[in-house]
This record gives structure tokens, sequence and C-alpha cells, in this order.
């Protein structure tokens, strides 16, 4: 096999213009517009609208090219599109090879009769996203989706946020964002190899099936069948396994016609989630030989280990728990979107940058949102290195997507095949997901979903038939779950407590106080968030100074989700003094935001066995905008991807406290007795059982120390310890803390303080705060008890070992792990007002 990529001498144009612009693939419209000067920055200000319009007009993407000599030895060359968003017909030569209408997938034509030995002619003309989804509206009727996106977005397979959504704007752009590529072949080559593992005490088997796709349908292959087939031809596969070390640890051979053989791997080295053990890696190599000539070869890194969700009945319901090599583990991470509206822009290098973030602030998991786009095969990879389990939905999100003809339903079924074989060798692949949201919209009747009965027949057809029986025939070693959130389907209970998983909104858009999270217990909770605006150089980027108001028209259009900028003030009322100047503002949001993630994510801790996981929504930004993020666009790390850092620890000393928050900080209450009291838990989400010291101080503002207490305490692995309440009703709530923290071997790994009323009428006194460096390490120096102690430099691109943390009267370390600490500043709580 030969492989030609045709990446260069790309021009683009508007369709009715002679005018060519050079450009490059993988790119698109917007991006070559940007480079060549010819549009205003769609994230600058106001300028969103101006780029959108030009989605109204087609496309024409063209390259002149000449094949190497070495394709046309090949008796068939094809080419593939891996990626064409998303509505285009394709020429070679002024040949139509075909239509393409669906960005999730790919497209492949046989072109040895067309191709010329040099100057082929190839044209990709691109038709306009948001005329056809006006027209698909008009004829079809609306579909329903979300106020945020555009009319009409159900009807094209295209990332669905590109039409807008309550963090992204309307920015759906056209292009080529994956590659293109000339394959020169023989009669055979590889389809897929599909690697499965069978594990037993100290092995693992592993089964392969190889699907080898024969560009003459008259000779069919047989390779994996239990019986002997005759077979004139000289076909041959060589599997060799590589052990993570790089040694050849087996090679077998199979002639077409006959049955794999299982493979052994004795003595296996096991793949682990991110700090439940190491991401080692083997290899699997497939040689497709004819005639004993190479002609085709599959490479592929595996980790082995087993992976699946478990659910049994227990006294709380029904258990939700992923389960790795017979170990079931807390999953804590993020809800993953796309990285940027422009896709093109988003490479390994930048991909990997995001999710080393994740793993740094102890993530083990990671889901990929249904209304974006399957990630690149570079994001797999990373996760399979960085120890990320992830949860993939098939790209559906909060929409009606009806099964209206059979093309547009095997136009599906193609996107879900190639993107199942494509993904599932992976070991970072813990479950496949039908959607974002569907069934739960159609149970609450959200926006319509239930008016039309034919709505909820496809969305069973779809999601509970084509796909599951699809998953269970190309990946049945993968876990399937027919919707976020579900109990299991069947419109059944959708959001329950007790089973399943749930996205849980109370807080936030039912305006609850953090405290509602204590009132459930939920199995896994795999969507629940809480917004803050970005860093103020973040905001810089896309405002001139007299838009730096929250609720200017810019900052307006940088906030998608209905009057949010109005509920964050609405939180910071009741918890924090007004800040009287916009950087104080953006500081104060980013806090509530940690805050109000933090009282959730230790109560769901402390009460793991009954929850087992919390995902965050969302890990990122595809645009300079405030959002859930907890590392905005520019990849820096807000409050909250600190806090993550420290409340996703491995093991976690959090405190359950009894004060105004739990009870009532209305100060104009009916005067009642304030309970004060706190309850520590140790949480240990390691492997090994842990001997650790959990020590605690009462103290005044200064930090001077009223009370303390100390304990030894062992806690099993995979398991919480409670400690026993302590009592403070005798204490006055406005002038003293609770500072507490856990020692193991003489090192303190977790910790933090907690008050008995709210931040805005505590009296903190000015901590009078110092910075300064010494070689790796910034030291911040208290007079007084700080609390939420930023550190930044000028940028705002410090990366740290530890930021936005409490500390007592005294000096706090923390490691530089990037940036500059030129010119200093330091805040803390004391400075909101």
């Amino acid at each position: 096999m030969n492989i030609q990529y045709l990446n260069e001498n790309w021009k683009l144009r508007e369709r009715n213009s002679e005018d060519y612009l050079e450009t490059k693939v993988p790119g698109s419209v917007y991006q070559t517009y940007l480079e060549h000067g010819l549009m205003k920055d769609p994230y600058y200000r106001a300028q969103e609208n101006d780029a959108l319009k030009m989605m109204e007009q087609d496309y024409e993407f063209s390259t002149v090219f000449s094949p190497e000599e070495e394709l046309f030895r090949y008796p068939y060359i094809s080419i593939v599109f891996e990626g064409l968003d998303t509505l285009a017909d394709i020429w070679l030569n002024g040949k139509h090879l075909g239509y393409a209408n669906n960005m999730h997938r790919s497209w492949e034509y046989e072109v040895k009769s067309v191709l010329k030995k040099e100057n082929n002619e190839l044209k990709i003309l691109f038709y306009s996203p948001t005329k056809y989804i006006k027209e698909m509206d008009s004829r079809d009727g609306f579909w329903p989706i979300p106020t945020e996106a555009m009319r009409g977005t159900p009807h094209i397979r295209k990332s669905q946020c590109m039409f807008g959504w309550d963090w992204g704007p309307r920015l759906p752009d056209i292009g080529i964002f994956r590659e293109i590529k000339l394959i020169g072949c023989d009669t055979e080559r590889l389809d897929s190899v599909y690697i499965r593992q069978k594990h037993q005490q100290g092995e693992v088997k592993l089964s392969i099936d190889i699907q080898v796709k024969c560009m003459d349908s008259r000779f069919p292959l047989y390779f994996g069948k239990d019986e002997e087939q005759i077979c004139t031809r000289q076909i041959v596969a060589k599997i060799k396994i590589v052990d993570p070390s790089g040694a050849l640890i087996n090679v077998i051979e199979v002639k077409d016609g006959n049955k794999v053989p299982e493979i052994d791997i004795n003595h296996p080295e096991l793949w682990w989630p991110n700090g439940l053990g190491e991401q080692l890696l083997y290899t699997v190599i497939v040689e497709l030989l004819k005639n004993g000539v190479v002609v085709d070869t599959f490479k592929k890194r595996i980790g082995l280990r087993t992976l699946t969700v478990r659910r049994e009945k227990d006294k709380y319901g029904e258990s939700f728990a992923q389960e790795v090599n017979g170990v079931r583990y807390f999953a804590m991470g993020a809800d993953y979107i796309p990285e940027d509206c422009i896709l093109s822009r988003i490479n390994r290098e930048r991909t990997r940058e995001l999710l080393q973030h994740a793993v740094s602030a102890n993530h083990n998991s990671i889901r990929v949102w249904g209304g974006g786009y399957y990630p690149n095969d570079f994001f797999w990879d990373i996760c399979d290195e960085l120890g990320l389990v992830v949860w993939i939905d098939f790209m559906f999100a909060c929409g009606v997507y009806r099964l209206c003809d059979d093309e547009f339903e095997q136009n599906l079924i193609e996107e879900f095949i190639q993107n199942i074989k494509r993904i599932r060798n992976h070991p970072c692949l813990g479950l496949w997901c039908g959607n974002n949201e569907m069934e739960s919209f159609y149970c609450a009747n959200i926006l319509g979903f239930d008016e039309d009965k034919e709505f909820a027949a496809d969305y069973i057809k779809l999601h509970e038939y084509i796909i599951p029986k699809l998953v269970k025939q190309y990946d049945p070693e993968t876990f399937y779950w027919p919707s976020s959130p579900s109990s299991g389907g069947g419109f059944k209970d959708t959001n329950s407590p007790d089973r399943g998983d749930v996205h849980y909104w109370d807080v936030w858009h039912g305006n609850k106080p953090f405290t509602e999270y204590r009132k459930f217990k939920f199995r896994y909770l795999s969507e629940f968030g809480f917004q803050s605006f970005p860093s103020f150089r973040t905001i810089e980027s896309f405002t001139e100074p007299e838009d730096r108001n929250v609720f200017s028209l810019v900052m307006e259009k940088h906030q998608r989700n209905a009057a949010a900028n109005g509920k964050i003030m609405n939180y910071m009322e009741q918890t924090y003094l007004y800040p009287t100047n916009f950087e104080i503002l953006l500081y104060a949001s980013q806090l509530l935001q940690a805050e109000a993630i933090k009282y959730g994510v230790e109560h769901f801790r402390r009460n793991r066995g009954i929850c087992m996981g919390t995902i965050i929504w969302q890990l990122n930004d595809c645009w300079p905008v405030a959002s859930w993020s907890s590392i905005d666009y520019y990849g820096r790390w807000k409050a909250l991807h600190y806090y993550e850092k420290r409340f996703f620890a491995p093991l976690l000393l959090s405190c359950e406290e009894e004060g105004a928050l739990s009870q009532d900080p209305n100060p104009n209450a009916e005067p009642y007795a304030l309970k004060k009291s706190i309850k520590l838990c140790v949480t240990n989400d390691t492997i090994n059982k842990e001997k650790v010291t959990v020590k605690w101080e009462l103290r005044d503002n200064t930090s001077g120390i009223l009370r303390e207490g100390e304990k030894e305490v062992i806690v099993d692995a995979m398991s919480c310890t409670w400690l026993e309440q302590e009592n403070f009703d005798d204490v006055d709530e406005y002038n003293s803390y609770i500072s507490y923290r856990l020692v193991k071997n003489g090192e303190e790994v977790s910790g933090g303080s907690v008050i008995f009323t709210v931040p805005k009428f505590f009296k903190f006194l000015d901590p009078n705060l110092q910075v300064f460096v010494e070689q790796d390490e910034i030291v911040v120096v208290a007079e007084n008890y700080a609390k939420s102690v930023e550190i930044r430099n000028e940028d705002d691109n410090l990366i740290l070992s530890d930021n936005f943390f409490d500390m007592n009267a005294g000096e706090k370390r923390v490691k530089i792990l990037r940036g500059k600490p030129d010119k200093l500043k330091v805040r803390s709580v004391f400075d909101i007002r």
C-alpha cells in the first residue's frame, strides 16, 4: 500500500468570485479569510454576526496535484476524505465523485480510472449550511432544539454547537477539517482490526478479529472464521505483539481462511486510570501479506485492562459505577467540548496541553459531549497515555432528530460504524452513550419534544435499537448507555437520583443555594456546574475599556446563557460584599464558581459507594466567554481548576460544617440558635490502605488558636472514614473559623478552612499579603487569616502548584510550574469590597 496526502497547493474562493485565496488543508473558510485579513475577528467584541453572514454563501476549495509514480503500480487507487464540513459536491478532473453531507464520517471513492499522471484538478464545492437548515426547517417542519441554537440545526450532520449554544457563538464554519489522501492498494487491504481481551489469573488472552476490504467483490476473505476455507491466493496475516518496554513477545501467522488463534500474554502489565496505577501500553502490529510481500499494515497501542460499568441493586437503589480491572473507582473529571470554533486550529500539541491540565487537577475521567464532534485520533492516543477514561456521547444533543428517510438513516449508520471501529481499541474508552439529554427532554417535554409522538418513536429506534445493536456488533466489549442522563432507557424516571446517571442543575439554573447538593447522594453525576467570568486578560482580548461592565453589549454577547450575568450577581449578593471594581468582580465570580462546585464534590466524595462519579460541566471553552469552564479559551486556569486539584486529590480531607449557610443566612430572619459544628471525613480513592493524621484548630480572625484536636486514622482503600462531630455553638461565628489538614508521613496532603457564616459577614482583617520569589517558588506571607488567596503575574499566565488557597497567618510556599513571576500581585476575599 502507498499513501499520498493531498495537503498542498490549495486555494479557496467564494463561489461567485473569480478571486482565489491561498489556503491550507486541514483548513476552513474562517481561518483562510482571517489569515488574509479579509474578515474581522469573530471573537472580538460583537463581530460574530458579520462572520455568520459569510456562511450564507457557497465556497469552493480546489487544488492541482500529481500522484506519486508509485501509486500507479497498484491495481486500485482510492481517494479518502477524512473530514469534510459539511455539505459538499466533489469533482476530480471534471468527474463528479459524490456528494458528502456528514462531517462525522469519512468518504472514499475509487479513482484510478479518473487520475492522470500529472496536473489532476480536485474541486470541492461546499454549500451554505445556514441556507440548508432553513430550507429543511421549512420543508420538514421545526425539530425542537435549544433556543440558543439556530432553527433547523438537527437537520444537518454537523457539529450542533457551531450553530450556537449557551456557551458558544453561531459560527458554522465550512472547510476540510481533516486530511485528504490517495491510497494505492492491492486487491486486498486491511479494513479494521478489533482486539478483544480475556483476563484470567496471571494471563491475558487476545482475540484478534481481522477485517479485510477486498476491492474485487469476487474474492471474499475469511479471516476469523471457524472453518477452513478453500483459497487459491497466498494471503497471510502476520500478528506481532510488542510489550511496553519495546520487546517483541509474540509473532503468529494466519492464512486466509483460517481462524485467528488466541494469543497468550503471561504476566500482563495492566493499564490503569490516572491515580490508580500506570498507563502501560502494548503494541499490536498486523501485517497483511500476499505472496510473501507486505501489502498493508495495522499498528495500534492497546492497554491490557477490563473496563465496564457495574449496575447492581442495592439498598440505595441501583449502582452505577465504573470498574477497571475488577476495582470500582470514583470517576472524577469534566465534560469536554470542541476546543475552538475553528476546528483546523485544534492540533495534537494544543489538545495534549489541555488534557495534561486535566490530569494535573487529578482528573481520571473525561466526558465527550454529544453536541460537538468525534475527537481526532490524537485525542484518544493522549487519553491512553494520560489515563483519562473517556465517556463518549454519539453526536446528538438536546434536539429532535427524525429518521425521515432511508438515505439519512444509512448515512447515520455509516457514521456510527466508522467511529466505533476507529475508537474501539483504545484502552481509555470507558463507555458509549447514545446522546446528551434527549431522553430527559422528551420526558419533561422541554421545548415541545413530546408534542409529536413520532419524535419519540424515532428516538427509541435510533438510541435504543440501531445504535446499541451496532455497538454490540462492532464493539461488544464496551458498555453502552442510551442517554445522559438516564436510568437505563425507555423514558423511565430519567433523572432518578437512585439509579443511572444524573444531570443536576438546581444549583445554578434553579437558583438554589450551594447547600442543596447535600440533599442528594446521586449514583453518578455526569453533568453539573456553575458559571464564572474568565480572567481579566482574557476579557481584554475581546473588549475595549468601555465594554468592561458585565451588562454591556459586548459582555452580554460573550455570555450565551440567558440572564446568566444577573444570576452570577444574584449568587454574589448572597455570598460576598459588593465588588466595587471590574477586576474584583471577575475574581469574586471565579470564587463563587469554585466554592459552589467544591460544596458539591466534597459532599459526593464523602458518600462514595453510593455516589461513584462527579463529572463537572465543563473543562474548556471554544472561544473567550463567560461560562462553566474551569480553563478558559487561552488555557488560563480559573479558581475552579485549582480547587479541583484539591478536591479531586486521591486522599481528601473535607469538612461537613453546620452553620448559617446550612440553616438560614438571612440576617433579618427571626432570631434562632445557630448550630455550629464540623464533621471531618477522610476519603481514600487510592488502591492502598492509608495511615494518616487529621488535625484541626479553632482560630480567631488573626489565626490565633482557641482550641485544637488531632487524631490518627486508618482508611481502607477505596473508602471513606468519618470522624466524630465537633460542636462549636459557643463561638463567635463572625470572628472565628476552623482550619484543618491531613498529614501523611509528616507532609500535609489535604486541608482547608471553613467559616460558620457567609463570607460577606465574616470580619476578615486585612492580611497585609506580601509576595516574593525564591528560586522556583513563590512565597506568600499573611499577617492574619486569608481566604482564597490568588497569586497572578502581569500576563495572568502562571500555573502554580497551588493557588486560590486559604492560609493562616504565616507563610505559604508554592512551586512555579509555568510562566514568569513578573510583577506579581496577590489578593484574597478581604479585597472583595
